[in-house]
Parts: structure tokens; sequence; C-alpha cells
């Protein structure tokens, strides 16, 4: 089957290889040449884990170009795969989407089915399919679907491989069977519904990941003031099979391309529709605290931090990605360089990124050690491997003051007792060190 793909984000881009993967010939479009020229030499524009070597393997049945007539004319199913980021009031802003739309009723000269995989809000295929019927020039009948992607960015070409389920939103017979045939090799269950309950299921399934994170998160804080251990707690919670394990992990709050704009976005949506959805709004508030944990946890042990040394392990929102969208260094790091902190921080691959913020206001370092040399704190806001694998009396020989605030619960507590380093995490008691709070460090 002929594939076009309108975008070459993380889902574009990624659905576009995957589909190559299984046998389907794809073109992928964008506007930026200079991403295209990139794809076009073997270079994935994006960090993912898997991405280049599919692109290699697949190389004779991908091609990548700006010219979307040429892409579009002979595509059998053209799929949107563009962002939809959120404007000043938390809705979805889906210029992107429409442009890719405006390009598409230029183009095609054959039946064809367009296929919104971009999360959007509910009712915007149905606009689409005014859209191409009001515009189209020729006899071409486009179909509307929506099929909305469930991947996670440091695992997109596994989830996408191998998903979890398809959700095929159709309103004719016609375009259900396409895409079912597009899916003909996946190993996924398949439910076909109508394009607005397709559209909900995507942005009710984030917002509920979202809603299990903030509420964790708020036992975690309630289990630092009780005396509680929230990884015990956690635990305890998880052997619940109508609970489930996954996303009950304590940390400084949820960032990224998906969950902080689908929350806000279905916020805003039920506003429109005069109802509030008072658990998303909620789950906003929380997640918006969350993120200053770390930074008055270290008032705790500095009455002012004018003037530290600290050091910033982890740039990305999370690990395995290069994405720095709604990460709490975002939030923290510009707090510490108004309180004249002098930042070290290291990102195994997060720091061209960051560099785009704070080309030089920041020191970046090569290795952690090098960002915790002679400095007066420590706060960890990526898991990434390379810190977890860390010995505690890493920090004791590195650091100035050896106070470890982390945001991530990297380490078994045991590994700090008896070290001297101070370890702080969330929702679990602090290991004592040589320094403990109360500004015993003044």
């Amino acid at each position: 089957m002929r594939i076009a793909v309108a975008g070459t984000g993380y889902v574009g881009l990624v659905t576009g290889v995957c589909f190559a993967e299984y046998g389907h010939h794809v073109t992928c479009v964008d506007v930026d040449e200079v991403k295209i020229e990139l794809m076009q030499q073997g270079v994935s524009p994006i960090y993912e884990p898997g991405l280049d070597e599919l692109m290699e393997k697949n190389q004779q049945r991908l091609r990548y170009t700006t010219d979307y007539r040429s892409a579009y004319q002979d595509a059998d199913v053209i799929f949107i795969g563009v962002g939809t980021p959120e404007k000043l009031d938390g809705s979805a802003n889906l210029k992107y989407v429409f442009a890719a739309a405006e390009q598409i009723t230029q183009a095609v000269v054959k039946d064809c089915v367009v296929v919104v995989k971009s999360t959007v809000p509910i009712g915007t295929n149905d606009k689409l399919e005014v859209f191409f019927e009001e515009r189209r020039s020729n006899a071409a009948q486009i179909h509307v679907a929506s099929n909305p992607e469930f991947l996670a960015q440091g695992t997109a070409v596994r989830d996408t491989l191998n998903p979890s389920r398809i959700i095929i939103g159709a309103e004719d017979d016609y375009a259900a069977q396409v895409l079912k045939s597009v899916y003909r090799d996946f190993k996924a269950p398949i439910l076909i519904t109508n394009r607005k309950s397709a559209e909900m299921i995507k942005y009710a399934s984030n917002d509920f990941l979202a809603l299990k994170i903030s509420y964790i998160n708020e036992i975690a804080n309630l289990c630092e003031l009780v005396g509680a251990d929230i990884e015990d707690v956690a635990k305890g919670m998880g052997l619940d099979a109508r609970i489930g394990s996954k996303f009950l992990h304590a940390g400084i709050g949820y960032g990224g391309s998906c969950f902080p704009k689908d929350t806000k976005a279905l916020h805003w949506l039920a506003n429109f529709h005069d109802y509030e959805m008072k658990t998303i709004k909620a789950a906003i508030e929380v997640n918006d605290n969350q993120k200053l944990r770390m930074i008055k946890k270290a008032r705790k042990y500095y009455q002012s931090l004018k003037g530290l040394k600290i050091a910033v392990l982890g740039l990305t929102f999370k690990p395995g990605t290069d994405d720095l969208r709604e990460a709490p260094s975002l939030v923290n790091i510009p707090i510490l360089l108004d309180e004249e902190c002098s930042v070290q921080a290291w990102d195994p691959i997060g720091v061209a990124n960051f560099k785009k913020y704070y080309p030089d206001e920041v020191l970046y370092c090569d290795t952690i050690e090098q960002a915790l040399q002679d400095t007066d704190l420590c706060l960890i806001f990526t898991e990434w491997d390379e810190v977890k694998g860390l010995d505690a009396n890493a920090f004791c020989q590195h650091m100035k003051i050896p106070i470890v605030i982390d945001g991530r619960n990297c380490y078994a507590l045991e590994q700090f007792e008896g070290t001297g380093v101070t370890y702080d995490s969330v929702g679990r008691r602090v290991v004592k060190g040589k320094y403990s709070s109360g500004f015993g460090v003044i």
C-alpha cells in the first residue's frame, strides 16, 4: 500500500518508518528543507532509540520530500502526524493540521483516506471532512478517519511496532477497511468506533495517566509529612489488579509533548461546553506545584540560595529523549539563575536543546563528576541510567557540601546510610548526613 505521512516529528516520522518496516511504501512530507535533507542522508532529525536503524533498514521503501503534490497524488492513505501545540488559553492549535489538509486538497487526484494521527479535539475530524468537501476541485473522494497514536518518547519505535491497541475511528466502511489493511500484519487488538469516540479515547487515556501521576505525587507529599514511605505505598497499591503498578512512580511531575497539553486541551474543551472537569483541573494544578518541590526542599538547607554552586543532573523531561518540552529543568533552572546561583549541568543528550534557551548562563559538563565538582547542592531532574548507576560516595568525593535532592527517587535509601551525604527524595524519609535541614550549612 502507498502511504504518505504529513509531518516528520515524533509521531509522523516514527509512524512512517514503522509502516515501512511492515512492508508499506511510505513518503514522509515536511515543509522543513533542512530536516528533509538530513533524512535523505539517513539521519533522523529527532533522537529516538532504534529509529536510525529502521530508517537505514527500510531505505528502499522510504522517501522524504517537501514536494507534497508528488507525495499525495498517488497515495492510497495519507496520515496527518503534525504537531498540535497548545495556545495561550490551553486549547489545541490546529493550524498545522489544516495547513496539511489544504495541501492535500491541492494534490489528490484519486480516492484516498486521510487519517488524523495527531492528537486533536473531539470533532476535528468532522470539521476536516467539511473542509475537504468544500475545497476539493475534482471528483476524487476524500474519506476522513481518526487513528490516534499511543507512543511514548524514548520507546516510540517499540510502541508503534507493537501497539497495545489500534483505534480506528471511521464513519464509513471504506475508510475502516482500508485502515484494517494498513494494520493487517500488526499483532494488536483493533477497535473500530466513530471518529469522535476515537478522538476522545486518546484524550481520556492520556489524561487518566496524568491523573494517576498527580495522585501518587500528592500521596508522596503527604507521606513525607506523616512518615510513610511512598515506594512501599505504591507497591501495595500496585498489587491490586484494579489499580496496577504502572504510573505510580512518585517524582516531580509529568512533562513532555503529550500530558501537559492534552490535560489543558481537554480542560479547555470542557469549559467551552460550559462543563468543568474538576479532576483534570486538579491534576494540572498538582503537576505545576510538584515541579517546584525541589526548590522548596532546597530552601530547607539554605536560608538563601544566592551565590550557591549547584549541580543539575538531567535536563530532559525523561530519559531516552532529548525533548525538553515541559521539563522540570526549564522551571527550576531559571529560578536558580534568578537567585544568582552558579549552575553546573549534565545530560547525555539534552544539552544542545537546552543551550537554545540558556547558551551561556549555565556551565555544561561532559561528565557527572564535573557537574558535581565543588558544589553546595545537587538536584536530580532526570533518571538517566548513568545517574542511577552513580555510587553514593561520589557525591562525597566531588561535592563541597554533599546535599542531594532527588526528584526521581533514583536510589535506595540504604545506599546513603553512613556516607555523610544528606539525601532528600520524594515521599520518603530524609537520610541525614553531615548537613541536615534547619540552615545547618549557613
